[in-house]
């Protein structure tokens, strides 16, 4: 898998262009040939060989952004509804989540809505509300990364109860997660890592590597997310 060509396919990706049903696998096909050549005709780029990737064709996608990376489809569509609370904004988010958040726990549909949206040829478990069949999903991953699937235990450990969001950050004993129903709304929060389950990655995109940094953020601790 070429890194280089996963990073310009995501940003391709974020700009709207098709990469077909592989998305950004890192691997180099027909979809994505034909989304650089539109690409470089779109930026009037003057490529010799329309559709490969090279200095020109990186500077254009990237410009000042270069160093910054390019976020995942699944943690945009979350990051969509950032902010929205279950009572304030019942009809927006009622309506992007198709159920009534006021009567359910409903971190896992929420997930399950982002996964959908964004990757609709991942295949998903049989009942996405309930949070801790979350850890059917996907790969198993031994590590947070930024995009991960993270099942949580609320209650106890060897209960049925659970929580469900995507990992954002991390620092020393939190996992910093972008969630659904955390203090009734759409939000970042600090979850301790003693009440992980698992991490979870979607079977079509390729499997993240390296350590992801920890980092500090101000956002509340969450303990029970009811």
């Amino acid at each position: 898998m070429d890194t280089t060509l996963q990073e310009a396919q995501r940003r391709l990706i974020a700009l709207g262009y098709n990469l077909g049903p592989a998305g950004a696998d890192g691997y180099p096909g027909r979809f994505t040939t034909a989304a650089v050549t539109r690409f470089q005709k779109d930026k009037g780029l003057d490529i010799q060989f329309p559709g490969t990737i090279g200095p020109k064709t990186l500077e254009a996608l990237h410009g000042s952004e270069r160093v910054k990376p390019v976020e995942l489809p699944w943690i945009a569509e979350a990051r969509k509804l950032l902010g929205l609370h279950e009572v304030r904004d019942a009809k927006k988010l009622d309506k992007a989540l198709r159920l009534d958040t006021s009567e359910i726990a409903w971190c896992g549909a929420f997930v399950g809505m982002c996964v959908a949206t964004a990757l609709p040829s991942e295949p998903m478990i049989a009942n996405p509300l309930g949070s801790r069949n979350w850890l059917k999903f996907g790969h198993s991953i031994g590590s947070p990364q930024v995009g991960a699937v993270a099942v949580f235990w609320r209650g106890s450990k060897d209960g049925w109860q659970g929580h469900v969001g995507f990992v954002v950050g991390h620092d020393k004993t939190h996992l910093h997660i972008l969630g659904g129903n955390q203090s009734d709304k759409v939000s970042v929060s600090r979850i301790a890592k003693d009440r992980l389950l698992g991490y979870r990655w979607p079977t079509t995109q390729p499997l993240p590597t390296g350590t992801l940094p920890m980092t500090t953020i101000n956002a509340s601790i969450t303990t029970n997310e009811a």
